[in-house]
């Protein structure tokens, strides 16, 4: 797969800035990939069988106490 885009040349940063850049983008990679996890999944695993529901046989009734 082609990277969309290439940053030939970063611009310059003090060592504060590129440590809180760094920062951004790992928060930013990882709110991603949570909001799109089983897209993604879909995407790079294509065989897999869909998640089941391992609750779907189980009584929605609460048990009485």
């Amino acid at each position: 797969m082609k990277p969309l885009i290439t940053l030939q040349q970063p611009p310059p940063l003090c060592d504060e800035a590129a440590a809180q850049m760094l920062e951004f983008l790992h928060e930013l990679a990882t709110a991603f990939e949570n909001h799109y996890a089983a897209q993604l999944r879909r995407y790079h695993q294509p065989d897999l069988p869909p998640n089941l529901d391992l609750f779907d046989n189980i009584d929605d009734q609460d048990p009485p106490f």
